[in-house]
């Protein structure tokens, strides 16, 4: 049966049927009565979707038409407020196990696309400017770290969710001695939700609120990395694309050169509206006095996590049709100064020139190239020494004006591959941090998984056993 409303307030009305008899609330007949009434009212809306109802007061007139009004005593100690608020936690809860699952898959390929790449020496651009070299499988890492905490986020929101609001029926109790402990194990929940009036009026409403955020959060991030690709396609020759065809790409119905990268601009669209989802599900709640439904929607909020499973699914196939040339991607490090800062750190780190006069040395150096029109490749080591001698007959005339780096070394500190290798602090580039990261963030991948696996089979054996016990009073008739 699929676990909308209607599923979660006839489980309600079997696990009140399981543990009220067993507490004594609930005698024998009436048990089996009700469990009549609960397997009949499904049996209908199996046959009639229209009766698949979505709220108790619409539910129960069918449970007592099934019965007799003997039934209702079954609602002794309940309320729709807590049954209802108890159905919408637990369509978010399964809502965000499938989420877990297709954010997984994501960092998943994540991982395998830093692992096929580690040796891919790439271009990195901040204030959309290039800046330094850094590898593929870096780069890839920096996306993973942040995604990951957002995931972390999604497996403490889950711990978070899990608590039952049965029991707490209006906002403030009841005088009737329920086994709350009883009803949240039942349901597959870890316990009962502490506070009553939280349970009711304020749950049911702030965490659709917290999960939205989360999805939001990593809804960045994918903007982000596609935005990035994104705008290699305004250059003629890119060194990262999608492969063509298919649903990666589509030709212009005008201009025949073109290769519209239509995946990524859907998978744009969708980041911006788990955004969107994101806002609308703030401004539902802005305002709004505790106890009120607007924010409460099973319909409304569940929109969230749906749109970004869908982002999810579209990024991972953005992630798969990545095409990346090494070679190209080297050329573009070659046709530009990305490893200027290299020449100013080296200076200092090796000869002990004060770090900005070797900035003001390595600047020197990229305006005469961009004059001349010459690549790093092509520059001249005898041009550098000349540059060399004016910046520090000009600024630092104590020092030294001749170069201290030989022509070997000057051409080693303009290779982005040697730049990268030589990176030595905890978390760069380097060849071995970036295969301690992958291991660190399998790792810590590998746990988040365990921990949603095991909730989705806790919910499972929960659900399992409760129709085991139930089916004990429905075969008593």
């Amino acid at each position: 049966m699929k676990r909308d409303e209607f599923f979660w307030i006839s489980t309600i009305n079997k696990a009140t049927v399981v543990v009220n008899s067993r507490s004594g609330l609930l005698e024998e007949r009436i048990a089996r009565l009700a469990a009549r009434g609960i397997a009949a009212v499904e049996a209908d809306a199996a046959v009639d979707g229209t009766k698949r109802v979505k709220k108790y007061i619409a539910y129960e007139p069918m449970l007592i038409a099934a019965t007799s009004p003997e039934v209702t005593l079954i609602h002794a100690g309940r309320s729709s407020q807590d049954i209802l608020s108890t159905a919408r936690i637990a369509v978010v809860r399964d809502d965000a196990v499938e989420l877990c699952r297709a954010f997984d898959a994501v960092l998943d390929r994540l991982l395998a696309l830093a692992e096929e790449h580690r040796s891919t020496i790439v271009p990195n651009y901040t204030n959309g400017v290039a800046a330094q070299p850094n590898s593929y499988a870096h780069y890839v890492l920096g996306f993973l770290a942040s995604l990951l905490r957002t995931r972390e986020r999604l497996s403490q929101f889950l711990v978070r969710l899990n608590e039952c609001p049965m029991g707490a029926t209006v906002l403030n109790g009841t005088g009737w001695p329920l086994d709350r402990d009883g009803m949240a194990a039942v349901l597959g929940f870890d316990r009962p939700r502490r506070n009553a009036f939280d349970c009711t009026c304020l749950a049911p409403a702030d965490l659709p609120i917290e999960l939205a955020s989360i999805v939001a959060s990593a809804a960045l991030q994918v903007g982000a990395f596609v935005d990035d690709i994104m705008v290699q396609y305004a250059q003629p020759r890119p060194w990262i694309q999608l492969q063509e065809g298919g649903e990666n790409t589509y030709v212009s119905s005008a201009m025949p050169q073109k290769r519209n990268p239509g995946l990524m601009n859907n998978c744009r669209a969708d980041a911006s509206e788990v955004v969107a989802e994101m806002t609308a599900a703030f401004l539902r709640a802005h305002n709004v006095v505790p106890g009120m439904v607007d924010a409460k929607s099973t319909a409304k909020n569940s929109r969230a996590a749906a749109t970004a499973i869908s982002m999810f699914e579209r990024f991972l196939k953005v992630l798969n049709g990545l095409r990346i040339n090494p070679e190209r991607a080297l050329e573009e490090l070659n046709s530009d100064w990305t490893a200027s800062q290299e020449i100013a750190d080296r200076l200092m780190r090796e000869h002990g020139l004060p770090f900005r006069i070797g900035h003001h040395v390595a600047s020197r150096m990229v305006s005469w190239a961009r004059a001349n029109n010459v690549l790093p490749l092509d520059f001249p080591y005898e041009e550098m020494r000349r540059i060399y001698r004016e910046e520090i007959e000009e600024e630092f005339p104590e020092a030294s004006a001749e170069l201290p780096m030989s022509e070997a070394q000057f051409r080693d500190a303009l290779d982005p591959r040697k730049i990268v290798e030589a990176r030595r602090t905890s978390g760069s580039a380097a060849p071995a941090e970036v295969a301690a990261m992958l291991e660190e963030d399998r790792a810590q991948l590998a746990v988040f998984k365990a921990q949603t696996a095991a909730l989705d089979e806790k919910i499972a054996g929960s659900l399992a056993a409760l129709e085991k016990d139930f089916g004990l009073f429905a075969a008593a008739n």
